[in-house]
């Protein structure tokens, strides 16, 4: 009887487990699209630091990336338990922050492209080692934040999957993609910005032959490529943010999101894309929105502190 009941348990841990992969398989196919943004913002969000910087900012974001997550995960499982209707909102809420920060990005990238734009540019460099510290810090502070916003619709997308599963299996599924998504994404940024030391490395090869010559002909252009791929990802990570934020706004809006689809039904191929750009467009006038209300709240206030 012992016996059977022993294999009876290791069956059932087995099944467990089958279902766990299943719905960590669909979580992470449905979640693909906001891990290449969130792989895109974050990697732009360490741009600017000192080379022997940069894996250390990573690493400090990495670490409270996994705190969000801690965090997200049981508010996520107690939100969807209790008031299912607020996840939606507070979705919204993260869109349009997301937004926002993208709108005021691209604002300070055109500005510094402005009159006098040399001199401001050349005042906003950190200098010191005390600015260079506050730099870092809100560098960190900034991606951690933007990390929450991008884990909260993994975490909902991964919740939506095991919705009818038992809550055991909830826990165990949420945390694994949790974990998973984490240590995947900032793998791949610590791998991206230091692209340029791998190149430089193959550059300075000494092997011999034709392999030796490939190996140095690739290192020179990884080490060339290095610099206008981080620049791509800071482009590609800004307008992530319209996307994602567009995309949890226009979500939560249903006559909105029957606009979007009608558009998408009436214009026939292409589909994927102009959804995808639709969602881009909602997401910027999101943010050039709520830019105009943060700026006017500033201005009521300034004349309330006078």
């Amino acid at each position: 009887m012992a016996g059977s009941s022993f294999f009876a348990l290791l069956d059932d841990i087995a099944a467990l487990l089958d279902d766990i992969s299943l719905m960590s398989k669909v979580a992470a196919k449905k979640s693909a699209s906001v891990l290449s943004d969130d792989l895109a913002v974050n990697a732009e969000q360490v741009t600017g630091m000192k080379a022997d910087r940069e894996l250390p900012v990573v690493w400090a974001v990495f670490k409270g990336s996994l705190k969000n997550k801690a965090i997200l995960v049981p508010c996520a499982l107690i939100l969807s338990a209790v008031l299912p209707a607020a996840v939606k909102w507070l979705l919204m809420a993260g869109g349009l922050y997301l937004c926002y920060e993208g709108y005021e990005a691209i604002k300070d990238k055109f500005s510094r492209k402005g009159h006098g734009s040399a001199e401001q540019g050349k005042k906003a460099v950190p200098k010191t080692a005390e600015e260079l510290a506050q730099y870092e810090k809100r560098k960190i502070k900034g991606a951690i934040k933007t990390d929450f916003i991008l884990s909260a619709e993994i975490i909902v997308i991964t919740l939506n999957v095991v919705a009818d599963a038992p809550l055991y299996q909830q826990i165990l599924t949420l945390t694994l993609i949790a974990v998973v998504m984490t240590i995947g994404v900032y793998g791949l940024v610590a791998g991206i910005v230091r692209l340029d030391d791998a190149g430089f490395a193959l550059a300075k090869s000494k092997a011999q032959g034709v392999w030796g010559r490939a190996l140095r002909a690739s290192g020179e252009l990884l080490f060339s490529a290095a610099p206008f791929l981080m620049k791509a990802l800071s482009w590609i990570g800004t307008v992530a943010m319209f996307l994602v934020g567009g995309t949890f706004v226009a979500e939560g809006i249903a006559p909105l999101e029957h606009a979007v689809e009608a558009l998408v039904a009436a214009i026939g191929g292409w589909s994927a894309a102009v959804k995808l750009v639709a969602f881009g467009v909602v997401g910027a006038l999101a943010g050039w929105l709520t830019a105009l209300v943060v700026s006017g709240v500033s201005k009521v206030r300034r004349r309330v502190a006078r």
